[in-house]
C-alpha cells in the first residue's frame, strides 16, 4: 500500500494559483491590452500637444501622474470587479472548500493583481522617455516603484472590499463612480496646481491625491502637505478594515 502523498509546500500553492489566474487574464488579451494603454494613450493625447511635454519637472509630473492613473485603475478594476465576477463561478467556492490555507489564494490574488497594474507603468514610461523631456534619476526609479505599489494600497483594498461585498452587475458601476471623480479631484488628470483653493482641501482629503504626492516627492518633487498624508493613511486603514470584514462576511453566508 503506497503512502500518502504529502502535502503540496504554501509556496507551491501560491506559484500555481498565480500561474492559472495571470493565463486566465491572458485569455482575454483585449482587456489586457486596454488596461495598459489607456494611461499611454491619455499621455499621447492630453500631454504632448502642450508645452509642458517639453519642461522636465512638468512633464516628469505629467507621467508620473498617469503611471498611478494606471496602477490604481488596474487595482481597483483587478480586485473589485475581477473578485465579484469570480464569487459567481462555480469554481472560486470549490477552491475555498479544499483543505489549503486561505492565504495562499488570497496572496497569489495580490500577486497577480499587482503584476497587470504594474505593467500599465510601461507604455507610460516609454511614451514618456520618447517624447516628452520627463527624466527620472536612476537612483530614485526603485523607490517610486516602491511608491507606485503603496500608493495604490487604499485601492488594492477597497477593491477587495466591493468584490466580496457586491455581484458583478453592481460592482462595475460601483468602482466607475468611485475612481473616476477620484481621479480627477486627486490631480492624476489635471495638474493640482490649477485647483482653486476650496479644491485643494477637498483634493488633499482624497486617497489619489495622498498617493499621487508621494509618488512626485519620490521623484524629487515637492514634500506632501501634512493633510494629504494623514488622509492617505486613514483612508488605507480603513479599507484593510472593510477589506478583512467584507471577506469574512462572505465566507460566513456562504460556507456556514
Amino acid at each position: 500500500m503506497s503512502a500518502p502523498a504529502a502535502p503540496r509546500p504554501a509556496a507551491g500553492l501560491v506559484v500555481a494559483h498565480v500561474r492559472y489566474l495571470v493565463l486566465e487574464q491572458l485569455r482575454i488579451p483585449i482587456a489586457v491590452l486596454s488596461s495598459a494603454l489607456f494611461p499611454a494613450l491619455s499621455l499621447l493625447f492630453f500631454v504632448l500637444p502642450f508645452d509642458w511635454a517639453d519642461e522636465p519637472g512638468a512633464a516628469t509630473a505629467a507621467v508620473a501622474q498617469l503611471a498611478l492613473f494606471g496602477v490604481l485603475t488596474g487595482f481597483l478594476f483587478t480586485f473589485g470587479v475581477g473578485v465579484a465576477d469570480d464569487r459567481e463561478k462555480p469554481w472560486d467556492p470549490y477552491l475555498r472548500t479544499l483543505p489549503a490555507p486561505a492565504w495562499a489564494r488570497i496572496v497569489a490574488r495580490l500577486v497577480s493583481g499587482s503584476f497587470f497594474a504594474l505593467l500599465a507603468v510601461l507604455p507610460v514610461l516609454a511614451v514618456g522617455a520618447l517624447f516628452t523631456a520627463a527624466t527620472v534619476p536612476s537612483g530614485r526609479l526603485l523607490a517610486a516603484i516602491g511608491t507606485l505599489v503603496l500608493g495604490g494600497l487604499p485601492f488594492l483594498l477597497g477593491g477587495l472590499a466591493i468584490g466580496y461585498s457586491l455581484p458583478p452587475k453592481a460592482a462595475l458601476p460601483v468602482v466607475q463612480l468611485i475612481f473616476f471623480p477620484m481621479a480627477f479631484g486627486g490631480g492624476l488628470l489635471v495638474p493640482p496646481a490649477l485647483f482653486p483653493d476650496w479644491m485643494q482641501t477637498v483634493s488633499s482629503m482624497l486617497p489619489t491625491r495622498g498617493a499621487r504626492d508621494l509618488l512626485i516627492f519620490s521623484l524629487g518633487g515637492p514634500a506632501p502637505g501634512a493633510l494629504a498624508v494623514l488622509a492617505f493613511t486613514g483612508w488605507t486603514v480603513t479599507t484593510a478594515l472593510l477589506a478583512v470584514w467584507a471577506y469574512r462576511r462572505d465566507e460566513g453566508r456562504r460556507f456556514r
